[in-house]
């Protein structure tokens, strides 16, 4: 009864500060995307395509989750919630029953008025009426739209003019997508990258089902899979180490996704499906695709070996082309979970077997890679949690023997603190094709470490966070010729006392061995080298619809005996709306000495695509993206951005080489929603 009471209470509450009569579910909130992907990738050092990164945030905000019928690994793959907050959530619903309310979270320990704020673009509220066939899917759908795009470089690059490039320098996208949430999906992307001569030259498509009686999950043409901490499954994106030091350094068990980026590796092609009978779920799957790949030069009279499965997706010039398709793949595999309590034991088996032998090149480095047509890796997972411990692991081993391993736990030691531990080890024979565990390296081989996080919240609009990674590579890598080994650190501090600004500075340091550059002696030798990363970010919102933020970046890289090249930017960004129209603008200033000091600084874009290009060398930014709702049914976004170096004659190189110090990118793009 006190409960109702409690809840009565709070609806009157937000019934008078909206001055509307009281409903049961909250208004629909519009999702930032940017502010999450800045917060998860602050450390962002390589040239990654951090599509999946959104393509993820964009799949839960499309796909809330329903509070009622939640699991801990979908709340905790939000990055947004301590353990506490999702023990004392499962708790007041083991006492209290289902929420009645999404205000009902105010009255749980932990929810405070900005967490649930966070929280409202990916949660719902049902009380779970399945939906056992497919007919109706139009009636039904909740997301209903098309999205087409065009985009291109306006100077002329070297391939086009030398011919090199075969197709126009249009880049070309379309999306299709109808759905409904927990129900069932159907989609498919197309597109043609610049210089392509094809216009579809890649396309995607899906239909899964969801929820259908024992049939859980159930999905035909291009998927993703993850399963246990990613040693065997990990499909997408998964965020590692970054702003954030404690969510992100486990895995969510999150089965079978669709795949809907433009990334042309890494995903399934096939069907799959999870029946569900009691505690325990068994997912079944197959894949065949074609792979483009390289022919391995150092093997003689052998133009069927290959050394590597290439995943750019480019294919401009003949040489590009030449290379599309080559290998056959055929995958199938099996993963069963077994569900009890406060905890679940899982265990996965893929097999994967190509058309043609690979063999890495000749360098000693390439001794331990994958050599063959064929690789099985298959191990067990965990995840069990006690009081507000979560403790994860999983290990692996590969045909070759192979092992991999990773262990830990997230912990709330109280209210204000939280704790992250993280061990990994990972065999320089370890192979295992669709892996992204946690680690330092790009791949799950050749490596062992220890992480730690923390996270310290003395009050309201206070948080301190930290982590430190030590690790080492027991095996020569690329450009470095001998064992090796390094460690990493973050220090970040955020101070957000209201809603209308927020300020954060950052510093990360990291420490590697490389092989020494320009050595002349007989062999190279490994000398040590530190990247250091200073930033301090305020934002200011000047009135209820425009955003100021402002960010000063300080990057230095250094090899052991030589001289440090540093790097150093100023950025201005203005956002705001008027009426239909919403616009984002962008001014930077930055001088690096060289591309070893380069900065990546994340851009906002048109919907469906992110930006974090490097700034380097000396000279300016600029872009301008507006969004403007033509109807109910019809949005249009344009982008124009232009990069201008003071330091240089041309940009870029190869066949991308541009022989002015300028480059001007624009974009249009129109949705429609049925």
């Amino acid at each position: 009864m006190k409960r109702y009471l409690l809840l009565i209470l709070i609806l009157l509450q937000v019934n008078l500060a909206i001055g509307q009569a009281p409903r049961l579910e909250a208004p629909p909130v519009e999702i930032d995307l940017d502010n999450f992907i800045q917060r998860l990738a602050a450390t962002q050092q390589e040239d990654i395509n951090y599509e999946d990164l959104y393509e993820a945030l964009l799949q839960f905000y499309l796909n809330p989750i329903n509070l009622n019928a939640a699991k801990p690994d979908e709340l905790r793959s939000l990055f947004l919630l301590s353990e506490s907050q999702i023990q004392n959530f499962f708790e007041h619903k083991n006492r209290f029953g289902n929420l009645l309310s999404l205000y009902e979270l105010q009255t749980i320990e932990g929810f405070d008025a900005e967490t649930i704020q966070t929280l409202r673009p990916f949660i719902r509220l049902s009380n779970g009426v399945s939906v056992n066939d497919v007919k109706g899917i139009f009636n039904r759908a909740t997301d209903h739209f098309l999205v087409i795009r065009t985009e291109q470089t306006l100077e002329k690059a070297d391939g086009y003019k030398e011919g090199k490039y075969l197709g126009s320098p249009q880049k070309l996208y379309a999306r299709y997508r109808l759905q409904h949430p927990k129900d069932f999906s159907l989609g498919f992307i197309m597109e043609k990258d610049q210089g392509e001569p094809n216009i579809a030259d890649y396309t995607t498509f899906h239909f899964q089902l969801q929820n259908k009686g024992k049939l859980k999950n159930a999905i035909i043409g291009d998927y993703q899979l993850q399963f246990g901490q990613g040693l065997v499954m990990s499909g997408g994106y998964a965020a590692g180490k970054g702003g954030e030091p404690i969510y992100t350094t486990r895995r969510s068990d999150l089965g079978i996704r669709p795949h809907n980026s433009v990334l042309e590796g890494g995903f399934l092609r096939g069907a799959a499906a999870t029946y569900q009978t009691g505690q325990i779920s068994l997912t079944a799957f197959g894949s065949y695709t074609k792979r483009d790949a390289s022919i391995n030069t150092d093997v003689e009279e052998r133009e069927d070996v290959f050394s590597s499965i290439l995943s750019s997706g480019l294919h401009r010039t003949q040489s590009e082309i030449d290379k599309k398709g080559l290998v056959n793949e055929t995958s199938t595999g099996i993963n069963a979970k077994w569900q009890h309590g406060d905890g679940h034991i899982g265990f996965t088996v893929l097999n994967t077997n190509y058309s043609n032998p690979l063999e890495r090149n000749s360098r000693e480095y390439a001794v331990h890679e994958f050599k063959g047509t064929q690789n099985t890796v298959m191990g067990p997972n965990f995840s069990y949690s006690w009081q507000n411990f979560n403790f994860f692991g999983e290990a692996a081993r590969s045909s070759s023997g192979g092992i991999g391993a990773i262990g830990g736990f997230v912990a709330s030691l109280s209210p204000q603190v939280e704790w992250a531990l993280n061990f990994r080890n990972y065999d320089k024979d370890f192979h295992s094709f669709y892996s992204n565990a946690f680690g330092e390296g790009s791949r799950t081989i050749n490596e062992k470490g220890i992480y730690t996080g923390f996270k310290y919240t003395p009050k309201r609009g206070y948080t301190f966070a930290a982590f430190y990674d030590k690790f080492k590579f027991p095996w020569l890598r690329y450009l470095v010729d001998g064992p090796s080994d390094g460690d990493d650190y973050l220090l970040r501090f955020t101070l957000k006392p209201t809603k209308k600004w927020i300020f954060y500075t950052q510093y990360h340091r990291e420490q590697k061995q490389k092989n020494f550059p320009g050595n002349e002696s007989v062999s190279d030798y490994l000398v040590k080298t530190t990247r250091q990363n200073l930033l301090a970010q305020f934002e200011f919102n000047i009135f209820k619809n425009f955003k100021s933020q402002t960010r000063v970046q300080y990057n230095s890289f250094q090899y052991e005996t030589l001289d440090r090249s540093n790097g150093y930017a100023l950025i201005q960004d203005i956002e705001g709306s008027i009426g239909r129209l919403q616009l984002k603008s962008r001014i930077a200033l930055f001088s690096t000495d060289s591309f070893d000091s380069r900065i990546y600084a994340y851009e906002n874009d048109v919907l469906y695509t992110v930006s974090f290009p490097a700034y380097f060398g000396k000279g300016t930014r600029l872009y301008l993206v507006s969004r403007y709702s033509l109807t109910r049914k019809i949005d249009v976004w344009a982008r124009i951005a232009r990069t201008s170096l003071t330091d240089r004659d041309t940009i870029s190189s190869g066949n991308n080489e541009i022989d002015v110090p300028h480059r001007t990118d624009v974009k249009l793009q129109v949705r429609y929603r049925f």
